[in-house]
């Protein structure tokens, strides 16, 4: 993932790579970019590679990079499961030099018809240094925002339903603009630490950021929110799959503007988001939607690393329910799904955030969380 820029694009001294124009780190490995320009590079043709289909179970063939050993710290690799129905596993993937992407989940009660769940993943921008400090704090300010946050003037998150997504709406714009600060406040900090140490004394560097994408399930309803290229998945067990967020890039530019989805996915510059959390955003206010599952499923928060290799929700479904092998836990899934983007190629930081719901009794009101 990156940010928009005019300069030509730089190709990676490691791995050979195209990054995005003006990248100071390596979108597929994380090294920094000290190479010239590839001239041409702008108005080349795009990536001919294809996003390898759900039955895609080898590693992937083009790549050059020896594989990294084993995550050698936590935050290269690391799980959550604050819930039997609710899980996550963010992993470095197999090219990149560090994990950029972050998580953070909370959960209480028994399962979605009586309990609540926040689901928060972050991906930091590759271009901008100390983007993982920041896409972790990120995520875990705007998941304890979701969890605290009482609306105004009522009692937290009671009544119909036209009324909680209202509430939850406003929680998770609530909690992207905390999310959004946050991103704000470390890239500040960092920069007064170099400044008080003599350490940087060359050209400015860009300030961190990350995108945003959350989901909370709250007795049976289902809300999300995204700024970014971070999506939030809705996959019933039967019946039509849906992509709950609308990504913030120039890849949906492009499709909106009446290019296949094959066509903007495999575009140069695919992977540029049009909004972000950080200093240079235009705001922090996440984009929302809202559901009432009426069948039972799964709701995936995840990062680029994921629906590179499997990006249409039907084929999303498809996937998840085939390396579900029938279990309802959610992390078991999780790890199988990483597992699988790793053995396609790994290009990227992976992050799966999963929560499996359970509509209520059928044409009922679910019942208000407390």
């Amino acid at each position: 993932m990156s940010t928009p820029d005019e300069n030509t694009k730089s190709r990676c001294p490691r791995c050979g790579e195209l990054s995005a124009p003006g990248a100071r780190y390596c979108e597929q490995c994380g090294v920094e970019l000290r190479g010239q320009p590839v001239e041409g590079a702008v108005t080349g043709t795009p990536p001919t590679e294809p996003i390898p289909a759900v039955s895609v179970v080898d590693p992937d063939p083009d790549s050059s990079v020896t594989p990294p050993p084993a995550p050698a710290s936590e935050r290269d690799h690391f799980t959550e499961k604050p819930a039997d129905w609710v899980a996550g596993v963010c992993d470095r993937g197999v090219r990149h030099a560090r994990n950029e992407d972050a998580m953070a989940l909370a959960a209480e009660g028994p399962d979605s018809v009586n309990g609540t769940a926040a689901l928060v993943v972050c991906d930091g921008v590759s271009s901008a240094p100390h983007s993982d400090v920041a896409s972790l704090e990120a995520a875990r300010v705007a998941r304890d925002a979701l969890v605290t946050f009482e609306p105004v003037g009522s009692l937290p998150m009671r009544g119909k339903t036209e009324r909680r997504v209202a509430e939850w709406t406003q929680a998770m714009v609530n909690a992207s603009r905390e999310a959004g600060a946050a991103v704000v406040r470390v890239g500040d900090e960092i920069a007064r630490e170099a400044a008080g140490s003599g350490r940087h004394s060359g050209p400015a560097i860009d300030p961190p950021a990350c995108t945003f994408a959350a989901a909370v399930v709250d007795s049976g309803l289902v809300v999300a929110g995204w700024l970014g290229d971070s999506r939030v998945y809705w996959l019933p067990d039967g019946g039509a799959a849906e992509q709950l967020s609308v990504d913030d890039s120039w890849a949906q530019e492009m499709m909106a503007a009446g290019f296949s989805r094959e066509e903007a996915e495999h575009s140069p510059q695919s992977h540029a988001i049009t909004r972000w959390l950080g200093r240079n955003a235009p705001d922090h206010d996440a984009h929302c939607a809202a559901m009432l599952p009426e069948v039972p499923g799964w709701v995936l928060v995840c990062s680029d690393g994921l629906w590179n290799y499997c990006s249409e929700a039907e084929h999303v479904a498809d996937l998840v329910h085939r390396l579900s092998g029938g279990t309802t836990d959610p992390s078991e899934t999780a790890a199988a799904l990483v597992l699988w983007a790793n053995a396609a190629g790994g290009r990227d930081n992976i992050t799966v955030a999963l929560a499996r719901v359970e509509p209520g009794p059928s044409g009922a009101e679910p019942e208000p969380s407390s």
